[in-house]
């Protein structure tokens, strides 16, 4: 049977009154992004405009950056915002709906990083399974548990399949580093085409969180330790 196609929404109700649907359209089985781009894309859509210097695409085989064309809705709806302006925000998913106000940047940072895990940026791709359970408006300790748990048990499925697992995270701080690289590059290419800091700020709230997720991976995950005492009992039992 044909799986259906996942369904993500977001309402965004703004201090004007306005009311802006986005609906996130992914793909059942690859989780790739299915939503319509431009006909016409803006030139700092190009991928060599502000290119990320890890990116491994080439402008033969991919013209535009995969995040940058679908940020050119965002950007539109969003221009007239300020960072702290007061809105609200009814995100439902396929298993929820989550109704809250907000922060103006907070509300598109949230949607932002859905877009990006999913837009097709190869570096991008280890977050797909975070986007199936996309968590809207998580804060940086459910990221931290979030990001962590995907990255352990896609270390089972690769034992599972005889190869080797990375117990230390190594590869997860990696993950983590691109992604760092590639939010600093975005925000470059934001800079040079609006002075208004709504996205820019989104951004760095992505930013913060993946710096926040390194530096508890290299402090060996203690701040969430404690969540697991329950195990340690059984095995001093």
């Amino acid at each position: 049977m044909k799986m259906k196609t996942i369904n993500i929404r977001y309402l965004f109700r703004l201090p004007d009154n306005r009311e802006e649907v986005i609906d996130v359209h992914l793909d059942p089985q690859s989780l790739d992004l299915l939503n319509d781009v431009p006909a016409d894309m803006p030139y700092w859509t190009a991928l060599d405009f502000h290119q990320c210097p890890n990116c491994i695409l080439t402008v033969e085989s991919n013209p535009h950056c995969p995040i940058a064309v679908h940020f050119v809705k965002l950007l539109g709806i969003f221009e007239s915002l300020l960072s702290y302006d007061a809105i609200h925000v009814d995100i439902a998913t396929p298993q929820r709906v989550t109704s809250r106000g907000t922060t103006a940047q907070k509300g598109v940072s949230s949607l932002m990083g859905l877009i990006m895990a999913t837009s097709g940026c190869p570096h991008m791709d280890f977050f797909k399974p975070m986007a199936r359970f996309h968590l809207p408006l998580a804060n940086a300790e459910e990221t931290v548990y979030r990001a962590t748990s995907m990255y352990l048990l896609a270390q089972y499925f690769l034992r599972r399949e005889g190869k080797e697992a990375d117990m230390e995270l190594e590869g997860l701080k990696k993950i983590y580093s691109d992604i760092k690289i590639i939010n600093e590059s975005m925000a470059e290419r934001l800079r040079a085409i609006s002075e208004k800091d709504v996205a820019l700020n989104s951004l760095v709230i992505l930013d913060i969180f993946a710096q926040t997720l390194t530096f508890v991976i290299e402090d060996s995950l203690e701040e969430v330790r404690y969540l697991f005492e329950p195990y340690f009992k059984k095995h001093r039992a």
